[in-house]
């Protein structure tokens, strides 16, 4: 996708600090740095939504060998996020820490805050509803 900020990285339009690459996959330090070494694991293959990623058993795999990596290096954490609004191409955040860094803890204190609210939790009643619309059954 010739607008795609990963893609362009992925092409070497755009300079990276690669971690890890292969035919199929990057790894690179992600610009906002949440902590030190906090990382991006994308395919190499523009897909939009994680859900779409054809081997996503071994895409998995890598993020999960980086993550033990990076633990190997010392870290006592290695927090993982999918999210990808901001970039429409899959990519998987490895965060290393060790619990103490500030900034990313309090990034963290309104995920804290959402789960530590009772009036959020599911009920009864809303809590069937819930189930009701997304039950899943394989």
């Amino acid at each position: 996708m010739d607008d795609c900020i990963f893609c362009k990285i992925i092409k070497g339009i755009i300079p990276s600090y690669k971690i890890y690459e292969d035919k199929e996959y990057l790894a690179f330090l992600d610009i906002s740095q949440f902590t030190r070494g906090h990382t991006l694991v994308i395919p190499k293959k523009h897909v939009n939504y994680i859900w779409n990623v054809k081997n996503i058993a071994e895409y998995m795999k890598l993020v999960q060998n980086i993550g033990k990596h990076y633990r190997n290096k010392g870290y006592i954490y290695v927090d993982m996020m999918v999210f990808g609004r901001d970039v429409p191409h899959v990519h998987v955040h490895l965060i290393p820490h060790n619990g103490n860094q500030t900034d990313y803890n309090n990034a963290l204190k309104g995920i804290g805050e959402l789960q530590s609210d009772i009036n959020r939790r599911p009920n009864k009643e809303n809590g069937d509803k819930i189930v009701n619309e997304l039950k899943y059954e394989n």
